[in-house]
C-alpha cells in the first residue's frame, strides 16, 4: 500500500477489513470520516485494488455488498451529473426506472403468497411479474457487450466491471430458479422467500451502483461522441423495456471502406492479410459470385472439398458447371435475384465423405441483390455428435 496516499490506504484498509471480517466494527469506528466522504471514483478504485488481490469472487462480492451498504447514504446524497436526455445512459436509466416500478408492484404479491401459498392465481401473477423481470437481462447484455468493452479500453481501473458481470449472472440464475419454484405444484415458501430476497437485493444493488457510481464516472471520463457511438450500436440490440427513440436512417456512418490500410467491416476493422487468413482458416469452401454472375472470390482452406483455380476469377458462373447441372444453378441465382428465396441447401456423399453445400443470397442494407455465396463443408463429424461436451477435451 506504500505507493498510495494516506486516504487511499485508509479506504483500502477499511474495505479489506470488512471483506475479510477482520474486526469490521472497529474498522468502521476508525474510518468513520471515510464512510462519510467516500466518492464514486474512489469506490471504483478500491474495487480495482481488491480484485487485483485475487480475493475469491464470492467472498469479494459479499465484502462489496457490506462496505457499499456502509457507503450508501454518502453516495446517495452526493451531487452527481445527470445523463443528457435521449443519451445512451439516459435510456439505461429509463429502463432502471421501469425495473423499479415492476419490483415495487411485485412486493404486495410476495406478502400475499406468504399468507396463501396454495393460491394458484397469485402464483400465476408472480410468474408474470418474474417473467417481466427476466426481460431485464437485455439491459445486462447491452452493458456487457457495448458498455463494458469500451470502458475496458478507456479505464485503467476497469475490473469493477468483472464483479458487476458476476452479479448479473447471479440475478440470471435466481430469476430462472424462481420461475422453476413457482411452476411446481407445491410452493416451497422458504426457498421462494430466500430466492426472491436475493433477486430484489441484487437488482436494486446493481441499479444503485449504476446510477450512483458507474454512470457518474462514465460522464466524467467518457466523451459524448463515444456515448453516442454506443447508443447507435445499441439500436441493433433488444432493449428490456424502453427502446431508444431514434431512427436508424438518421445515423450517419462513414462511407470510407478503407482507411489507414484497414478495411471497415462495420463491426471492427482488419487489414487485408488478416481477412485473407481468417477466411482461409474457416473449415469450409467459400465461393462468391457477384450480381453480374461473375466469380469474384474463393477461399483456400487447408483441405478443399471442390477443386478451384485462379483461372475461374471473372468467369461466368454458368460456365463453372457441367451442362447437366447448370440449369439448377441458374434457377437458384434467379430465385435469389428476384427475392423469392434466400437460401438453398444440398447434401451429397462423395469419396467416403458427407458434404453439405449451401447457397446464400447476398443483399445490401437496402435489400438489393449483390450476389451468391456458396459454402461447402464436410459434415461427417458434425453428424456424429451426440450429447454435450462442456469441458475442454483435446
Amino acid at each position: 500500500m506504500s505507493n498510495f496516499t494516506k486516504r487511499e490506504n485508509d479506504i483500502l484498509e477499511l474495505c479489506l477489513r470488512i471483506t475479510n471480517a477482520d474486526k469490521p466494527s472497529e474498522a468502521v469506528e476508525s474510518f468513520i470520516d471515510i464512510m462519510e466522504s467516500v466518492t464514486y471514483s474512489e469506490v471504483i478504485w478500491v474495487v480495482e485494488e481488491l480484485v487485483r488481490q485475487n480475493i475469491p469472487m464470492e467472498k469479494l462480492k459479499t465484502g462489496i455488498n457490506k462496505f457499499l451498504n456502509l457507503f450508501y447514504n454518502t453516495l446517495n446524497k452526493a451531487n452527481i451529473a445527470v445523463p443528457k436526455e435521449k443519451s445512451f445512459l439516459y435510456y439505461l436509466t429509463q429502463n432502471n426506472n421501469e425495473l423499479d416500478a415492476i419490483l415495487k408492484s411485485t412486493k404486495p404479491l410476495l406478502r400475499d403468497v406468504n399468507r396463501d401459498s396454495e393460491n394458484h392465481e397469485l402464483k400465476a401473477q408472480l410468474i408474470n411479474k418474474f417473467e417481466k423481470l427476466s426481460q431485464y437481462d437485455y439491459q445486462y447484455i447491452i452493458k456487457e457487450n457495448i458498455l463494458f468493452p469500451l470502458l475496458e479500453k478507456k479505464w485503467e481501473n476497469y475490473r469493477c466491471l468483472q464483479v458487476m458481470w458476476s452479479f448479473h449472472d447471479d440475478i440470471r440464475r435466481n430469476l430462472k430458479t424462481i420461475l422453476e419454484i413457482l411452476r411446481k405444484e407445491l410452493l416451497d415458501i422458504e426457498e421462494f422467500n430466500s430466492t426472491t430476497g436475493s433477486i430484489f437485493f441484487d437488482m436494486y444493488a446493481i441499479k444503485f451502483r449504476e446510477e450512483k457510481i458507474l454512470f457518474p464516472f462514465i460522464l466524467e471520463t467518457i466523451s459524448e461522441a463515444e456515448l453516442d457511438t454506443m447508443l447507435n450500436e445499441s439500436l441493433s440490440f433488444k432493449w428490456a423495456f424502453i427502446k431508444p427513440d431514434i431512427n436508424m436512417d438518421d445515423i450517419e456512418e462513414s462511407n470510407e471502406l478503407i482507411q489507414n490500410g484497414l478495411v471497415n467491416l462495420e463491426i471492427g476493422e482488419l487489414n487485408p492479410k488478416q481477412i485473407q487468413l481468417m477466411l482461409n482458416h474457416l473449415p469450409v469452401d467459400i465461393t462468391f459470385v457477384d450480381e453480374n454472375n461473375k466469380v469474384k472470390y474463393f477461399s483456400s482452406p487447408e483441405k478443399r472439398i471442390f477443386p478451384r483455380s485462379k483461372a475461374i476469377i471473372g468467369r461466368e458462373v454458368k460456365n463453372c458447371h457441367p451442362p447437366e447441372s447448370v440449369h439448377v444453378v441458374e434457377k437458384i441465382v434467379e430465385a435469389f435475384r428476384n427475392g423469392e428465396k434466400d437460401k438453398a441447401s444440398f447434401w451429397i456423399k462423395m469419396k467416403g465423405e458427407y458434404i453439405l453445400i449451401q447457397y446464400f443470397a447476398v443483399r445490401d442494407e437496402k435489400n438489393n441483390y449483390k450476389g451468391v455465396l456458396e459454402v461447402s463443408q464436410e459434415i461427417s463429424e458434425i453428424k456424429a455428435l451426440k450429447g454435450e461436451r462442456r469441458l475442454l477435451d483435446w
